[in-house]
């Protein structure tokens, strides 16, 4: 077909038909049945959700669950196994939690599929002689070719060209940025010549405002620019990205990979050259490399991520379809927003009425109120415009003295390539305005429209036409009001009558800002989280914008001065600036790009097709849940509004997962990294080996299943004040300092097992046994991140911890795992050992709390 469904096809309407092979009268049911299946229904295309067993061999490619199988398969070879098992077990579990928490997600977002419309009003002929019918058809059904009728309120089921249009104004901010409904017509042009500016095409996804119109499908499914036809937003175009919690759990990974390659070998080397040991150490070298390991790692990190994703969803607020998102908003350092909508409620309120000098002018008001007033009573306007409804919301109880004062004659609406409109009274009662007498015509709109229309010298309009241009510069939407009398009369009055007026005054209109939007922007500031504006508004709109919502603006730079910079120039730029005006979608997802290259961690705010590139190119995507299709698709992040506050708190619940997920990690490698430091001591000092790979294993499996109840800590206020990551360099730091802290702990007890009871081997283990599982709970309850109290499956699992620490020795299992009761002196002194060690966990994490600070 010749036709591009981007409205590049030249010619008349007549032309536009015959490519399509269709007429005014319609298409007949026959050959809408043919081209239904040849180019299939309209409908978006999906992008078909993984399949459950496909999202669980997804998650085998973690790299902790990847070096865990390496792990099992070697302990499998040795016959180890118990630890194979144990591996097994963690492995499919943490794999099927993710697979669990993925699927809801994705589950609940498709729920959210509310934008496109279900049935349209069609032309269509049962038969090639018959007279054409009006059908109401599912939008699934439409072919190109088909004539759809539009009235006020419909959503376009399809891309369409006009072929007739009355008073047609659409809303399409989802497809273009643009706040205000946009005027359509049906271009006036002679075959041939090009149509500009879209003007004849109403795109799928759009809302019709007012006025009627008819226009023949051009497009369908997966070629309608809703369905993604810019480049890269047709779902699964672009592959996604490494996002920053995949970037900090692979470096945490690879540096751990890096020490267990070293450990084993270590070990293996250590008891063959000192204790002539051979390969029957190679089980304990296996087993001391999996203690390195945090195996439950993949486990805690999907229980932490999974549980602040189901309350954000339980609350009906935020859905977080992909789970590492939520991480990554905890991240974020630096959100991009629109104007519309989010920090504005996309309405207009009254900011000032003043007369020709800029002095404040309550008549101003009065007569652009009555203006207002008789227009929508007497045009019967399809849906009231927004400005009228503003002025008479400011006019308040002055609107019933108008209508009491005045009786409406006529009125000239707005209308497309006529901004202004004209409402003739007379005054109510008074004999002097009756049909013999006078009308008062007043005008209200455009100031260069109006100005044109008044009486006034050069020189007075050019100075009125000033003040209003700086009236716009402060980001008012500016109109002018004038007044005029004219003899009654009985015929219609037109815009011949709209001449020597008598200027009255300017109304100025700001967008009014939403309620929550000055607060949630406070408090995104002490969170740490700088915010952006990109939008496709005037510069003057969106500093003053700002600055009302105490956001400063700065220099506002605009989309065109981008256009001139290269990509390394606009990075120090994009970080420095607050608002980008006039932003084409490239520019969005060029200052998106630049500020990620800048090291930022960049969420983005968007739900049209004009935000699909920039949603792509941010490390978290957001979209309202009333956002288009594809931009819903398209997020990581759903919300229920724009509403800032509900993403403060999904930012909130990221935070809280990251900071549990970050004690986890330090709590694990640090115990880990001081036993595995005690080991190679011991293993050096000993004549046995320091433990028997089965209670290494054994210890680990209590530890591992104790730390599963961090994901259910409460972080203290300080880990929510400021983004939150996963610093692998940070983390080295802190468990390299604890972990040696740890490893003293340890060496101590071999000292006190040693002077308490000769050294034997089977007590010796059971000491270290019980001194590791008391040592961690106690690492559990001063390294949590949490302050605000130990929440109970804490208390429950360290309390259990140090239970199985103290009796599994003495139970039944203990000559199984060749484990032996203690002397009480023995308890004693490690009772000593752990008083010391909790005081020195305790100054050394203040010390390292005030250094980080």
């Amino acid at each position: 077909m010749a036709w591009a469904p981007d409205g590049g096809q030249a010619g008349s309407t007549l032309q536009a038909l015959r490519e399509l092979g269709s007429g005014p009268r319609g298409l007949t049911e026959d050959e809408a049945e043919h081209r239904l299946v040849r180019h299939g229904g309209n409908v978006l295309p999906d992008r078909r959700p993984e399949g459950r067993l496909r999202r669980f061999g997804r998650g085998l490619r973690d790299p902790f669950t990847a070096v865990l199988l390496c792990l099992g398969l070697v302990s499998a070879v040795l016959a180890s196994w118990g630890t194979a098992c144990v591996i097994t077990v963690l492995v499919a579990v943490s794999c099927a939690l993710r697979t669990a928490g993925e699927h809801r997600a994705d589950r609940a977002a498709a729920a959210l599929r509310e934008l496109i419309a279900t049935t349209a009003t069609v032309r269509r002929r049962p038969a090639p002689d018959a007279p054409p019918v009006h059908r109401e058809l599912p939008v699934d059904e439409l072919v190109p070719g088909d004539v759809v009728l539009l009235g006020p309120g419909d959503l376009v089921p399809a891309d369409l060209r006009l072929l007739r249009a009355t008073g047609l104004t659409v809303h399409e901010a989802a497809l273009t940025g643009e706040s205000g409904p946009v005027a359509k017509r049906v271009p006036e042009l002679a075959a041939g010549d090009p149509a500009g500016d879209h003007e004849h095409l109403c795109l799928q996804g759009s809302s019709v405002v007012s006025g009627t119109a008819t226009g023949v499908v051009v497009a369908t499914g997966a070629g309608t620019r809703l369905s993604g036809a810019l480049p890269g937003a047709r779902a699964g175009a672009w592959e996604r990205r490494t996002s920053p919690f995949d970037r900090s759990v692979n470096g945490i990974a690879w540096t751990l990979v890096r020490f267990m390659l070293l450990t084993a070998p270590l070990v293996l080397l250590a008891s063959a050259l000192l204790r002539g040991r051979g390969m029957e150490t190679l089980p304990f070298a296996v087993a001391v490399a999996v203690g390195l390991t945090p195996e439950m790692l993949p486990v805690v990190v999907t229980a932490a991520l999974a549980r602040g994703a189901a309350a954000l969803a339980r609350g009906g607020e935020v859905i977080v379809r992909r789970l590492p998102a939520l991480h990554d908003l905890g991240a974020v350092d630096v959100l991009c927003v629109d104007k519309t909508g989010t920090l504005t409620q996309d309405r207009p309120v009254l900011d000032r009425a003043v007369d020709g000098h800029g002095t404040d002018d309550p008549d101003v008001l009065h007569w652009a109120a009555v203006n207002a007033l008789w227009t929508l009573q007497l045009a019967e306007l399809p849906v009231p415009d927004a400005l009228d409804e503003a002025v008479l919301d400011a006019a308040g109880d002055t609107v019933v003295d108008a209508a009491e004062e005045y009786e409406g004659v006529a009125a000239l609406p707005c209308a497309p390539g006529r901004p202004l409109s004209t409402a003739v009274v007379r005054r109510a009662g008074d004999p002097r305005f009756a049909l013999a007498g006078t009308h008062l015509l007043v005008v209200k709109g455009a100031p260069e429209e109006v100005l044109e229309r008044c009486a006034l010298d050069a020189p007075e309009r050019e100075r009125l036409l000033r003040h209003a241009g700086e009236l716009a510069a402060d980001g008012l939407r500016v109109l002018a009001v004038a007044r005029a009398e004219r003899p009654a009369r009985g015929r219609p009055y037109g815009p011949a009558d709209e001449r020597g007026l008598d200027f009255t005054g300017f109304v100025a209109l700001r967008d009014a800002v939403a309620p929550t939007a000055a607060e949630a922007l406070s408090v995104l500031a002490d969170r740490g989280v700088e915010v952006k504006v990109l939008t496709g508004d005037h510069p003057g709109t969106a500093a003053r914008v700002c600055r009302e919502l105490g956001l400063p603006p700065g220099e506002v730079i605009t989309g065109e001065r981008l256009d001139g910079l290269s990509d390394e120039e606009l990075a120090p730029l994009a970080a420095r600036t607050t608002v980008f005006a006039r932003c084409a979608p490239e520019h969005k997802a060029r200052v998106v790009r630049a500020l990620r290259a800048g090291g930022r961690t960049t969420g983005f705010l968007g739900d049209g097709v004009n935000d699909l590139a920039a949603l792509r190119e941010a490390d978290v995507g957001v979209c309202p849940r009333d956002g288009v299709d594809v931009a819903r698709e398209t997020a990581d992040v759903v919300l229920a509004s724009k509403d800032l506050t509900a993403l403060d708190r999904a930012v909130l619940a990221g935070r809280s997962s990251t900071g549990n997920i970050s004690a986890y990690l330090r709590i694990t490698l640090s115990s880990n990294f001081g036993n595995v430091i005690a080991m190679l001591v011991a293993g050096l000092l000993l004549p046995f080996l320091p433990m028997l790979p089965a209670q290494v294993l054994v210890q680990n499996l209590c530890f591992d299943a104790a730390q599963l109840a961090l994901a259910f800590d409460r972080p203290a206020d300080g880990v929510l004040r400021r983004p939150a990551r996963l610093r692998p360099r940070d983390l080295l730091r802190f468990v390299t300092a604890f972990g040696v802290l740890n490893a003293a702990a340890d060496v101590a007890t071999f000292a006190v097992l040693t002077l308490s009871h000769g050294g034997a081997e089977e007590a010796f283990h059971a000491g270290w046994f019980t001194e590791n599982l008391l040592t961690q709970a106690m690492v559990m309850l001063l390294l949590r991140s949490g302050r605000r109290g130990v929440p109970g499956a804490l208390r429950l699992a360290t309390a259990a911890l140090a239970v199985v620490g103290l009796l599994l020795p003495l139970s039944p299992l203990g000559p199984l795992l060749s484990m032996t009761g203690l002397p009480a002196v023995s308890y004693a002194l490690l009772a000593g050992v752990l008083v010391v060690y909790g005081a020195g966990l305790a100054v050394a994490r203040r010390r390292y709390e005030g250094a980080a600070r």
